[in-house]
């Protein structure tokens, strides 16, 4: 059985994926910081819109947010996020950022 905490846990992981932090998502909600802390410490029930609105923001289902279900999770969200991100780029953005990409993998290699 799923509980609110399965939520507030998969609220959580989403933003993380989604590289937003719970101010950056506050705002945007026109909520205030501790609420959405309280959400995803699940001290504080998420109504159907605010799941929604949750959903759209970082890029996955309303479905897997709810119950885990579905094939969105928030690796494939972030992947996605990534490739809408990187459509809206001009073609010299993208390719400075492949060299920068490039560099970072060898310093770590």
């Amino acid at each position: 059985m799923k509980t609110p905490a399965d939520v507030a846990t998969r609220l959580r992981e989403a933003r993380e994926a989604s590289g937003l932090s719970q101010g950056q998502v506050a705002k945007q909600m026109d909520l205030h910081r501790p609420t959405i802390s309280e959400i995803e410490a699940g001290r504080r029930k998420v109504t159907a819109s605010e799941l929604a609105e949750f959903a759209e923001l970082y890029g996955t289902t309303i479905e897997w947010l709810a119950t885990g279900a579905g094939s969105e999770s928030p690796e494939d969200s972030r992947i996605l996020m990534a490739a809408r991100e990187l459509s809206k780029m001009r073609d010299e953005d993208i390719q400075r950022l492949m060299k920068t990409l490039k560099m970072l993998r060898r310093r770590n290699d």
